[in-house]
């Protein structure tokens, strides 16, 4: 059975986002024959000779009329050898959070840029924001390059930027790599292309089947956040207890040693329950209902998580924030702390540092966070969380900052500081 790749695209306005999506599906024949059809009319009665694959993502009529991308778009595609879910993100800097969202799972990035333009500004901010949030491997995707007669010179200037940028931001040479192409006309996307017979590397549909990807989530300590309790007390269940949840991590077995927190109890599974019957065994990803040895005071937003690897409890965290609001953050500016199923009250008692991903440096105690910016901030919880480094179990370590008095969301948030850069201890 072929494995999973998560992978997102970033990159500035019109560097062919979706154009490259769109040749991705197209050429992968992951596109339904009626949605090709609607293309081709849509093409035609555009005054084009070829389809405009982009219309293939673009679907909102407001990004069909603006030609803009405006959310991020999951698209799903599989090979003979890997099965891939891409998210789309936009370009436009106002939506660098949605890239944020779109890339916070992802094992590797398709960075664009336009072969005319080369590494622009917003280029380096989407750089800085996946290497923020620990994607490991980058691709840069040269596009256009028939736009510049397919000029070798041209791609190593702008490969060689960029490569430079990525080392600063922590990126080893191995986990860079440029390709050549253009999404319009296929050259290097799925097919080699005779235009560039100076490229010797492989298409970007080769690269992303043979990629390695991350360790399995299954082999980590297990993570498991209670999203409620189900205690249904009919006479032919009179004493079941059980908590429901998804295996954020992990894999979790009927005999296994765990540990509830914050509380810090422990005990053993008894049981692993499904709709359909019990499990063996349950994996990251699986929702299950969990059925404990012992009668334990448990809640929605607890963790149940393996004994001899649990995560920290604390109500301290040290984090780097990637700020999403138009309201700017200040010091001593009162929140909500999402993680997992729990919410707690919260206080931001210091702004410790802004990042600035153009000039790859810090400000120390800046007055603010605004829109887009990335800072390291400290947050004190009104009770302890249990939390893991983001670095180490990025599902859990990760958090959303909210406003308490409309439920908006302010901030993605990282325990500890993925970036060398922001790390200023």
């Amino acid at each position: 059975m072929s494995d999973l790749l998560r992978l997102a695209t970033a990159g500035s306005v019109d560097d062919g986002k979706s154009t490259l999506v769109g040749r991705l599906l197209y050429d992968t024949k992951s596109v339904l024959a009626d949605t090709l059809e609607a293309v081709h009319r849509a093409s035609v009665d555009k005054g084009l000779s070829t389809p405009d694959l982009s219309l293939l993502v673009d679907g909102l009529r407001s990004e069909r009329e603006q030609g803009i991308t405006i959310d991020v778009a999951y698209r799903y595609f599989a090979t003979d050898k890997r099965s891939f879910v891409l998210a789309d993100t936009p370009g436009h800097v106002q939506y660098t959070r949605n890239t944020v969202t779109g890339a916070s799972t992802a094992q590797l990035a398709v960075l664009l840029v336009d072969a005319r333009k080369g590494v622009l500004e917003q280029t380096r901010r989407h750089a800085a924001v996946l290497a923020l949030l620990g994607v490991p491997r980058l691709v840069l995707a040269v596009n256009k390059i028939d736009l510049v007669s397919y000029d070798h010179g041209t791609f190593e200037v702008i490969a060689k930027e960029f490569a430079s940028h990525a080392a600063t931001l922590g990126y080893p040479t191995g986990a860079v790599l440029a390709i050549p192409l253009s999404a319009l006309r296929g050259d290097n996307v799925v097919e080699r292309s005779a235009n560039t017979p100076w490229y010797a590397g492989p298409t970007l549909l080769d690269h992303l089947e043979h990629v390695p990807v991350d360790p399995d989530p299954h082999g980590e300590p297990l993570r498991f956040p209670v999203q409620y309790v189900i205690r249904p007390r009919t006479p032919e269940h009179p004493d079941y207890r059980g908590y429901a949840g998804q295996v954020a991590a992990g894999t979790v077995r009927p005999g296994d040693e765990v540990v509830v927190l914050p509380a810090g109890v422990r005990t053993t599974v008894e049981r692993v329950d499904t709709p359909d019957g019990e499990l063996s065994e349950a994996t990251a990803g699986r929702s299950v209902t969990l059925l404990l040895a012992d009668d334990i005071d448990i809640s929605r937003g607890d963790v149940i998580a393996a004994a001899a690897n649990p995560p920290r409890v604390t109500d301290e965290l040290s984090a780097t924030l990637a700020w999403l609001a138009d309201k700017p953050l200040r010091p001593n500016q009162k929140v909500l702390v999402k993680s997992g199923a729990r919410t707690v009250p919260a206080l931001v008692t210091e702004l410790r540092t802004r990042f600035d991903e153009q000039r790859l440096s810090t400000t120390d105690s800046p007055e603010t966070l605004s829109l887009n910016e990335i800072g390291q901030v400290r947050i004190r919880t009104a009770e302890p969380v249990p939390v893991d480094d983001y670095t180490t179990h990025g599902r859990t370590g990760a958090f959303l900052v909210i406003d308490p008095a409309d439920g908006t969301t302010l901030a993605a948030g990282l325990v500890g500081a993925p970036l060398p850069l922001l790390d200023q201890n």
